[in-house]
């Protein structure tokens, strides 16, 4: 049985132990060699760490962790033989960054452990921006060597405390940019930077005063920097796609397919190179089932109140949002300024398409496990008594598939209107609750479509929607602040059970209205098909 690094970010614990090692050394050489200072977004969970702990092994020069890698047949080159420089590794995926001094006692440790790593004499009593300048210079002097400076996830201490505590967020703004501030001074004495994080902050100094700091996150030599390629699953996990498979009782291929449907997609680049995501592969593989592994690990509820806040249909996640390049690539002076492209960063969207002439991207969900889970994430975030009454997710769609299978519409849409009664008014302005209304419902229709056949049209623009199992069709329409008669009457108007007219199933018409002095559905009809 071969050993899947779940959750390990070291290289040098996957090398030692023996973990499978996906060699990702070829574009980390490229990246030494042809630069010295790189930031690189990236979602949470998909191989930052790894990759900068990979960096670090290879400039303590620890060359016989590379045995059998692409780098180990460059280590003689005479632009970077192997040898130990000095090495600055702040990581900041710890932290208690609501704390008064969370972030700055952080970044005190990190620098204690290098300067006793070094025999470095301390003063405490200097600010952590001196401090850090300092030990810069200090290790350059001791050394010989030219210092690496490695930060992993420089804007977690901004993203934990953006939505709850903003005095907190601002603070740990100042410090960054004060800390950070020190690099662009001591370029001389540093051999290579490299900096991930989830997103971008205009105003922080890494990125305002950094000049030389180049953003390859959209870069083509990145695309597959972390990640997984189709040919990476395919030829470093066969044997486990193939006990995968046998569990499931599937082929080889059928399961490359259903891995691709649920962890594929993401692009980070114009070249449109398929990655998949690493950290629900590996779950995948190891418990031989298809779940939602990197939904699981961290609900966005942030992000969800963020939408909700923002009054964007849903519905564009699924059709597509068109976006600029110049958009997606530049910072704002908040992560929430461009939501869209917040959304990108963090994952939840990705490239569909790029459109060279006019320089715009199509950003859509990457794949099922993102498009259900945050689905299924947004119904207990708008609707937080609803959840403690009922449930939602898989609970309350097993519930709803129950009543589609036995023709119980009544009480299919007595829980859509208790759902949508649920929904609280912001500032009691009703034409926010209208779109969260909307959102909601085509949310609900999305997730049962992982059940039975479903046609969603215009996030209930026009409203009429699907529901196809093995006995039954449902015709969906909804009308606002109208009648449920005139939405039965546009069912027919419109012609929409005319495609299934021939079909041996049972046709049901339903129309509804919503109120919106009442908050929710108040009243439906429910009529057959002769």
């Amino acid at each position: 049985m071969r050993k899947l690094p779940i959750g390990i970010q070291s290289f040098e614990i996957i090398r030692k132990d023996e973990y499978i090692y996906v060699d990702k050394t070829e574009y980390i050489w490229n990246l030494i060699n042809k630069g010295r200072a790189y930031f690189l977004s990236r979602p949470r969970r998909f191989g930052k760490s790894l990759l900068l702990s990979t960096i670090e092994a290879y400039f303590k020069g620890k060359k016989d962790l590379f045995a059998g890698l692409y780098i180990e047949g460059h280590e003689s080159s005479e632009k970077c033989p192997w040898k130990e420089y000095p090495i600055l590794h702040f990581d900041f995926t710890g932290g208690d960054y609501n704390a008064e001094k969370g972030l700055t006692n952080v970044l005190s440790n990190i620098l204690n452990l290098v300067e006793d790593r070094y025999f470095i004499e301390r003063d405490e009593k200097l600010d952590l921006p001196i401090r850090f300048s300092n030990l810069i210079e200090k290790l350059r002097e001791k050394t010989g060597e030219s210092v690496v400076v490695l930060v992993d996830e420089y804007d977690k201490p901004l993203l934990d405390t953006m939505t709850d505590n903003p005095d907190m967020e601002m603070k740990n703004r100042r410090t960054l940019k004060n800390f950070f501030a020190v690099l662009k001074k001591q370029d001389k004495n540093i051999r290579f930077v490299f900096i991930t994080g989830v997103t971008k902050f205009s105003k922080v100094s890494i990125f305002s005063d950094l000049n030389q700091l180049e953003d390859i996150s959209l870069d083509e030599s990145a695309s597959a920097l972390c990640g997984l390629t189709k040919e990476e699953l395919e030829n470093d996990f066969a044997p486990e796609i193939n006990e995968i498979a046998g569990e499931n009782g599937i082929s080889f291929t059928a399961c490359v397919e259903e891995l691709k449907k649920n962890y594929d997609g993401y692009h980070f680049g114009e070249d449109l190179i398929d990655v998949y995501n690493p950290f629900s592969i590996l779950n995948a593989l190891k418990k031989k089932s298809f779940d939602r592994f990197w939904f699981e690990t961290g609900t966005p509820t942030f992000l969800v109140k963020l939408l909700v806040k923002s009054g964007m249909p849903v519905q564009n996640f699924s059709d597509g949002i068109i976006i600029s390049k110049d958009q997606l690539m530049t910072p704002g002076e908040e992560a929430t300024d461009n939501l869209i492209q917040f959304f990108y960063q963090s994952g939840y969207l990705t490239i569909l398409k790029f459109d060279k002439k006019f320089r715009e991207f199509t950003l859509a969900f990457p794949n099922e496990e993102v498009k259900y889970g945050f689905y299924e994430a947004l119904i207990p975030t708008v609707n937080a008594s609803y959840t403690a009454k009922m449930g939602t997710g898989q609970f309350s769609a097993s519930r709803m598939i129950h009543f589609l299978e036995n023709a119980d519409v009544d009480d299919f849409m007595t829980m859509l209107q208790e759902l949508l009664a649920s929904i609280p008014y912001y500032e009691g302005k009703a034409p926010e609750n209208e779109q969260q209304w909307r959102n909601i419902l085509f949310a609900v229709f999305s997730i049962l479509g992982q059940f039975v056949s479903a046609e969603i049209h215009s996030a209930m623009g026009r409203s009429d929607s699907v529901l196809e199992n093995q006995k039954y069709i449902y015709i969906f329409e909804f009308k606002q602040d109208k009648t449920a008669e005139e939405a039965l009457k546009q069912i027919d108007d419109k012609g929409y059970a005319k495609p299934y007219l021939a079909s041996e199933k049972t046709v049901k018409k339903i129309g509804a209205n919503f109120s919106t002095e009442q908050g929710t559905i108040d009243k439906w009809v429910i009529e057959g098909v002769e």
